[in-house]
């Protein structure tokens, strides 16, 4: 057995968000980590070899009290190694960790465990050099494996379903598959974040409309809004770190559902594993997929800033906005209008983001009526759940790419400040620093806005003597605040789009990420 961590030292790895977030420590020896990316499948990356059995069918290996076969069409319906064969690693990893505390509690000899161990590497050596063959006879990747094992070492593979059952085994492959999906994803949001806060050091002064209602609204930083969104991200990952310790806890042993009159440890498997513990109720322990509802969920928010993000950015690249402009390497073009430059990657993630919620929907309407404990049904808890996590990153990396390719059109933007009075509300400001109430000074502020429409000027081009005509407590220091560099420095409340407050939540964001200015 490899080398394992402590409790302690684990339960302080698995509870700092600075190990999730940034430290890839909490994967050792036992876990292997998956590859995700944007081309991510649910199927292993190697060549997968998949053998539908046609001629004599293998014997069931729960197959003793059953007198003939299943038919081919409830065998191809039932069957679920088409896709539940991405667990592969992870079921190899949990079979080592019962093999082992199998010997150490006296259940098989230490060499048949050793013959185990042997058995599972050989098995792992042939689906990573893709010469394995997955047969659907044998559904799925459990029984796959099992079988396999016993096909290379014999009798010894027999005694591996030692107190435990396919329905604490599949949960414990799917809470280390998730666990390690979480990792990924969050590697991924940090990424992202990266490139937005690298897009907002790149853009430094450069001043926005702000919108509420799709109306122009007040000024901002653009450094700001993209801030904006980093901070989504970070909330997102937050979500998935507390998933993740909520997950953290080891079905196996459970075994069908009542747990076991075998003098099993199911703390050292857990420990074994990098669980925090074993789950308390054995019930609850095959039954339970609130950790795929959450994980899920989790993702379903993610989808929906990035969505938000995807149509801002569409929005700003269309000729009616022309705040921005992807570079040719993240656009594409139209098959029979030449003209045309299309952010077509943004509008996909604007897109992806309902698939992403059907899979969560998906999850909350296989779920809703089951008894406890175990039921069939919940075999279609992988495919969402796979379906979910390849999109997800997907949007996240895509997302960073186009972040690194598109450029502000700053003279673009200029020209469309002045439209919008967006320094109305800071007019307001002055007047009630004059002790002027606000709801007066609302009013007034309206009143002039209304005079600049009918003159086609902008506030700062009243004279002195007009806003006075409005409200004689106007006087010339009135101009420092109208304009909108003056709106901008006028901000200085904690958050704000004020430059001091934006420098140091950018400050802020550069040294949480790690981030070299340099390299900007």
């Amino acid at each position: 057995m490899e080398s394992l961590v402590s409790a302690s030292s684990r339960t302080q790895l698995l509870f700092s968000p600075a190990a999730v977030l940034f430290n890839q420590a909490a994967t050792h020896s036992l876990r292997s980590s998956l590859s995700f990316n944007y081309t991510y499948s649910a199927e292993p990356k190697h060549k997968t070899v998949l053998c539908k059995m046609s001629a004599s069918k293998e014997v069931k290996l729960w197959g003793g009290r059953f007198e003939e076969s299943v038919t081919d069409a409830v065998e191809k319906f039932t069957e679920s190694i088409s896709y539940d064969k991405a667990l592969y690693k992870h079921d190899i990893m949990g079979s080592k960790a019962h093999a082992s505390m199998l010997a150490k509690q006296g259940l098989i000899s230490d060499s048949d465990k050793n013959s185990i161990l042997r058995g599972l590497d050989e098995i792992e050596r042939q689906i990573e050099a893709g010469k394995f063959m997955w047969r659907t006879d044998r559904e799925d990747v459990h029984m796959n494996i099992e079988a396999a094992l016993t096909d290379i070492i014999g009798e010894p593979a027999k005694k591996l379903h030692t107190a435990r059952s396919r329905n604490d085994q599949v949960l414990t492959d799917f809470r280390l598959w998730c666990r390690d999906a979480i990792d990924t994803i969050v590697r991924s949001i940090q990424r992202l974040q990266v490139a937005l806060v690298k897009l907002a050091l790149k853009n430094e002064g450069l001043i926005v409309p702000g919108y509420t209602h799709l109306q122009r609204a007040q000024p901002v930083l653009l450094q700001h809004l993209l801030l904006a969104y980093v901070e989504q991200l970070e909330r997102d990952a937050g979500r998935l770190q507390d998933c993740r310790v909520r997950m953290n806890f080891c079905p196996l042993g459970a075994c069908a559902l009542a747990g076991t009159g075998l003098p099993i440890d199911r703390f050292m498997t857990a420990e074994a594993l990098e669980f925090t513990a074993p789950m308390r109720n054995s019930i609850d322990a095959v039954s339970d997929r609130d950790f795929v509802l959450e994980f899920l969920s989790a993702n379903s928010i993610i989808a929906i800033h990035l969505s938000r993000l995807g149509e801002e950015w569409v929005l700003w690249a269309s000729e009616e906005f022309g705040f921005i402009t992807p570079s040719d390497s993240v656009s594409t073009g139209s098959s029979i209008m030449p003209q045309k430059k299309n952010p077509d990657p943004m509008e996909l993630v604007r897109g992806k983001s309902a698939r992403v919620i059907g899979d969560l929907v998906t999850l909350l309407t296989l779920c809703k009526g089951l008894p406890l404990a175990y039921n069939r049904d919940l075999q279609e808890d992988k495919e969402p759940t796979f379906d979910s996590v390849k999109t997800i990153v997907g949007m996240l990396e895509v997302s960073a790419e186009f972040a690194q390719n598109i450029t502000f059109n700053v003279e673009r933007i200029k020209k469309a400040l002045p439209a919008g009075y967006l320094d109305a509300t800071t007019l307001a400001d002055y007047l009630v620093n004059k002790q002027v109430p606000f709801r007066t000074s609302h009013d007034i502020v309206g009143k002039a806005v209304a005079l600049c429409v009918s003159k086609e000027c902008q506030l700062q081009d009243l004279s002195l003597d007009e806003m006075r005509s409005l409200n004689p407590v106007f006087d010339k220091d009135v101009y420092e605040y109208l304009g909108v560099e003056n709106a901008i420095r006028k901000f200085s409340s904690f958050g704000s789009t004020g430059s001091a407050c934006v420098t140091e939540q950018l400050h802020s964001w550069v040294a949480k990420l790690g981030i070299n200015r340099s390299s900007c």
